[in-house]
């Protein structure tokens, strides 16, 4: 997939390596690396886990938990909620979770998709009930007509009680 994508912007990569926008690093390549479940990442200060999620019939789709002495991050990633979020999170600092409205499922032309590849506000306040981040940020929100306050309106409604947001393009937690 890399060396297509490479491929397909031969023309942007030449320009910016040897053209007048010419950038430092004439040997301009993608590194991808294949992962598993488990620990991808680990420097000593960061480490990262890629965690096995639910995403319909795909093989491999991941959240992942960034770790620090100080904080601990986890980010669903496309998916259903799950044992593996769960335990990932555990009282984790933030946990950051895709979420849809209901509203966006009532008016959806082919809602048994996203009933079973993604996450309901009420799913994710049942997960976000057990999993007790310090912080739920709502993301990849499909909202139909709920708005930002809707879909946290929806959770709580749902019965969680914690600290949520939804998120938006630049925020920072």
């Amino acid at each position: 997939m890399t060396a297509n994508i490479e491929a397909a912007w031969v023309e942007d990569i030449k320009i910016r390596t040897l053209g007048p926008e010419r950038i430092s690093r004439p040997d301009f390549r993608a590194v991808a690396h294949e992962i598993e479940a488990g620990e991808i990442y680990d420097d000593g200060i960061v480490w990262i886990d890629a965690i096995p999620v639910d995403h319909l019939t795909w093989p491999f789709a991941f959240g992942y938990r960034f770790r620090t002495p100080d904080r601990t991050i986890v980010i669903s990633g496309d998916a259903r909620p799950s044992a593996a979020l769960l335990e990932a999170c555990n009282r984790c600092d933030v946990l950051v979770q895709e979420v849809y409205s209901r509203t966006f499922i009532d008016g959806h032309q082919n809602p048994d998709y996203h009933l079973q590849a993604h996450t309901s506000t009420a799913e994710l306040a049942k997960l976000a009930a057990k999993a007790q981040p310090g912080l739920l940020v709502l993301y990849h929100q499909p909202h139909g007509w709920a708005s930002d306050e809707d879909l946290v309106k929806e959770v709580r409604e749902a019965g969680y009680k914690g600290k949520v947001v939804s998120a938006r393009d630049l925020d920072v937690f």
